[in-house]
C-alpha cells in the first residue's frame, strides 16, 4: 500500500484486515473503516460497532455469528440483511466508489469481507438460499484418515468437530457456508454496478480472491490450514480489459504473494526496498514467463492441543525451531501437488492430472518416484533460498518427535468469547461461583 500511497493512488481499507501486533495500524493506507471479529474497544475506532450502538442493537453480543461452543454450528444471523457485516462493507465500498467518481487521482480500495468464516451466520431469508439435502456430499475417500495431518485432528478438536460425524449437520453447515457466500457475491454486484454507474468500470482493475478455503468435512474435517485444495485452492479472478482477455482461464499456478506484483505492475510503480516473492500474473496468463511452481508454508504452534513434556516445550522454546516442528510447507505445479507435514513426518503427493480431488497419496509409490523428487527437490531448494534453518538439514527435511493429541478430549476446546462492549455479559439473579 505505502508503494501505491506513494505513487499518487488514493488507498483505502474496508473491512478485514488482521493486522498484528497493532490492528488499527494503517500500514501504507491512507485511511481504514475496521470491521473485525474479536475487536471490541476502542469504540471509536470500530466504526461498525457504532453504527450498531446507533441503531439500537444493546442486545446484541457477537455481530459475526456466535463463537465457541457453536462455532461450526450454523445459525442464522441476528442482524436483518441492511445490518449484516458483509451488507456494511458492501455500504461502505460503494460509498467509496461513488467518491472517486471524477476524483483527478487514482484510486486502491480493499474492500475485505469476513463471511463465509465461521460460524456460518447468514441473515435471514438468505439463510435458506441452499437446502440441507441439496448439498453434495463431503470428499471422504475410504481411507480418509491417513489424508489427515495433526493440524486437522487439532482443528477437529479445538472447534468441537471431534466427536461423531453427522452427515445431516455437515449438509446443513455447507448450505449455511455457500449463503454466506450468495451474500458476499450480491455485495460484489453491487460494487460492479457502483463502477458501472459512475463511469469507471472499464478503467478499474478488479482483482477477486480469498485468504483460505475450508474443508466442509472433507476427509472428516473442518476448519483451514491445510494443504489440501478444500482450504489451500481458492478464488483467483482478474478483470481489467487492458491487460487481462475476457473469459480467459489459465490453469498455471499462482498465489496470493502475486497480487502485489500484478498491482504495481499495473500502476506503473514499484517498490525498491526488496525483492518481491511473486510475479505480475499478467505475464503469467499471457504466457510470457513459465514459472512451473508455486510454494506455500503453514505453521500453528499446537503444543497446547497436546502430551507434551518439559523436554519437548524445551525444544520449541526455539522460535525457529517452533516454526519448523508445526510447519506444513508445499510445492505445487499445474499436473502435481506435494507438501510435507512435519509434524507428522509425512509426505503428501497427489496427481491432480488423474485424481483432482485427491483422495489417493501416491508418494510412496514406485511410479510417482519421479515427480516426487522434483517436487521435493525444488520445495527444498526454495525454502534454503529463503533461509529456512530449523526445518532443514543436508537437504533434507529434519525428522521430529511430536507428541499426541492430549486423551482429554476436552483439552483445547475454543473459546472466543469476543463481545461488543455495550452488550449484558451477567444475568440478573446469577453469578459465576468459584
Amino acid at each position: 500500500m505505502s508503494a501505491l500511497s506513494t505513487g499518487g493512488y488514493r488507498t483505502h481499507g474496508i473491512g478485514k484486515c488482521h493486522f498484528s501486533p497493532d490492528p488499527f495500524a494503517l500500514r501504507g493506507f491512507q485511511s481504514r473503516e475496521i470491521q473485525e471479529e474479536g475487536l471490541s474497544q476502542p469504540l471509536d475506532k470500530l466504526p461498525y460497532l457504532e453504527y450498531l450502538k446507533d441503531k439500537g442493537y444493546r442486545h446484541l453480543l457477537e455481530p459475526n455469528g456466535v463463537r465457541g461452543e457453536m462455532y461450526y454450528v450454523p445459525q442464522p444471523s441476528q442482524l436483518p440483511p441492511e445490518d449484516h457485516p458483509t451488507q456494511w462493507i458492501g455500504d461502505r465500498s460503494v460509498r467509496f466508489i461513488k467518491d472517486q467518481a471524477g476524483q483527478d487521482a487514482p484510486w486502491y480500495l480493499f474492500a475485505s469481507f469476513i463471511h463465509p468464516h465461521p460460524p456460518f451466520a447468514p441473515p435471514n431469508p438468505w439463510h435458506k438460499l441452499y437446502r440441507s439435502d441439496q448439498m453434495r456430499l463431503p470428499n471422504r475417500p475410504d481411507d480418509f484418515a491417513v489424508l489427515q495431518t495433526l493440524v486437522n485432528r487439532c482443528q477437529n478438536r479445538y472447534k468441537y468437530r471431534d466427536h461423531g460425524f453427522d452427515l445431516n449437520l455437515v449438509r446443513t453447515i455447507k448450505a449455511y457456508y455457500y449463503a454466506c457466500i450468495s451474500f458476499v457475491d450480491y455485495q460484489i454486484g453491487r460494487l460492479l454496478d457502483a463502477l458501472e454507474a459512475s463511469g469507471q468500470l472499464e478503467q478499474t482493475m478488479i482483482i477477486f480472491t480469498a485468504d483460505h478455503g475450508e474443508h466442509l468435512g472433507d476427509y472428516q474435517c473442518f476448519g483451514k490450514r491445510s494443504m489440501h485444495d478444500s482450504c489451500a485452492r481458492i478464488p483467483m479472478i482478474i478483470a481489467w480489459p487492458e491487460r487481462f482477455a475476457p473469459g480467459g482461464i489459465c490453469d498455471e499456478p499462482a498465489s496470493l504473494v502475486d497480487i502485489a506484483p500484478t498491482l504495481l505492475a499495473a500502476a506503473s510503480t514499484g517498490i525498491e526496498s526488496h525483492k518481491l516473492d511473486g510475479v505480475d500474473l499478467h505475464l503469467i496468463a499471457s504466457g510470457k514467463i513459465n514459472r512451473p511452481y508455486v510454494f506455500g508454508q503453514l505453521s500453528l504452534n499446537m503444543s497446547r492441543y497436546l502430551e507434551a513434556d518439559a523436554a519437548f516445550n524445551k525444544q520449541i522454546a526455539d522460535p525457529v525451531v517452533c516454526r519448523a516442528v508445526f510447519s506444513s510447507y508445499m510445492a505445487v505445479s499445474r499436473d502435481w501437488k506435494f507438501f510435507y507435514s512435519a509434524p507428522d513426518n509425512q509426505a503428501f503427493l497427489f496427481d491432480k492430472r488423474t485424481d483432482n480431488q485427491e483422495t489417493r497419496n501416491v508418494a510412496d509409490s514406485p511410479f510417482a518416484a519421479e515427480p516426487l523428487k522434483k517436487l521435493r527437490t525444488a520445495l527444498l531448494d526454495h525454502l534454503a533460498a529463503c533461509g529456512e534453518t530449523g526445518g532443514i538439514q543436508d537437504g533434507a527435511f529434519i525428522p521430529f518427535n511430536v507428541p499426541p493429541l492430549k486423551r482429554n478430549p476436552d483439552a483445547g476446546h475454543l473459546i472466543q468469547d469476543h463481545y461488543t462492549p455495550w452488550a449484558p455479559q451477567h444475568l440478573p439473579g446469577y453469578h459465576e461461583t468459584d
